[in-house]
C-alpha cells in the first residue's frame, strides 16, 4: 500500500459478506457488514481466486488483517491476510444500536455563559457511568437559543430534549439505551 500509510493494528473483524468490489473474476475488495456499519476490505491477489469460488453472499465471515491510516488525508484502509467462512451470522441478532447525539454550542456566548464547563461535566458524568461510547458529542454554531445560554441538545432517536443539565442527560440516556 505505498509507505505513505502507518499500520494502526492488526484487526480481527467477523461479519456478513455482502460481496466483492470490481469486475468479475477482477476484485480488489470485499464488503463487510459489521455492527458498526459496513466496511471494504482489501484483498490480496493470492486470495482472490480461492474466495471468488467459495464465499457466498450473506454468509458469516472472519477476517484477520491489517488497518493502515493515511496520516494526510486522515482515511483508514483495511487489508486481509486471511478470510474464512465461520457459518454462523449473529449480527442478524443483534438489536440495532441506536447511539445518541449530544449538540453543544461552541460559540462566543455560550462559552462566556459556561458552554466549556457544559462540556467538561458532560463528558466527565458520561464518562463516569460508562455511557461515552454510546453518545456522539457533536460540537456546534449557534442554535440560535442565545438567551438560554449555554445551549446544548440531546437526540435519542426521533426525540430531541433541550436546557437538560450534564446529569439529567446521563439519566435520560441510562433510560433510552440500557
Amino acid at each position: 500500500m505505498g509507505e505513505k500509510y502507518q499500520t494502526l493494528s492488526e484487526l480481527n473483524l467477523e461479519g456478513k459478506f455482502l460481496g466483492f468490489v470490481g469486475d468479475e473474476g477482477k476484485f480488489k475488495y470485499l464488503r463487510l457488514a459489521i455492527p458498526a456499519g459496513n466496511l471494504q476490505v482489501k484483498v490480496p491477489k493470492e486470495l482472490r481466486s480461492s474466495l471468488g469460488s467459495t464465499l457466498v453472499l450473506g454468509e458469516h465471515i472472519r477476517v484477520d488483517g491489517i488497518s493502515q491510516l493515511n496520516p494526510q488525508t486522515g482515511k483508514i484502509k483495511f487489508k486481509a491476510f486471511r478470510v474464512k467462512a465461520t457459518g454462523v451470522c449473529p449480527i442478524e441478532n443483534l438489536p440495532p444500536q441506536t447511539k445518541a447525539k449530544i449538540m453543544v454550542c461552541q460559540k462566543s456566548g455560550c462559552i462566556k455563559r459556561g458552554g466549556k464547563g457544559l462540556l467538561s461535566d458532560l463528558e466527565k458524568t458520561l464518562c463516569d457511568r460508562g455511557l461515552i461510547d454510546k453518545v456522539t458529542i457533536e460540537h456546534t454554531g449557534c442554535q440560535k437559543r442565545c438567551s438560554s445560554a449555554p445551549n446544548c441538545v440531546v437526540r435519542i432517536g426521533k426525540k430531541q430534549y433541550k436546557k437538560v443539565h450534564p446529569e439529567a442527560i446521563a439519566s435520560l440516556l441510562e433510560n433510552h439505551l440500557t
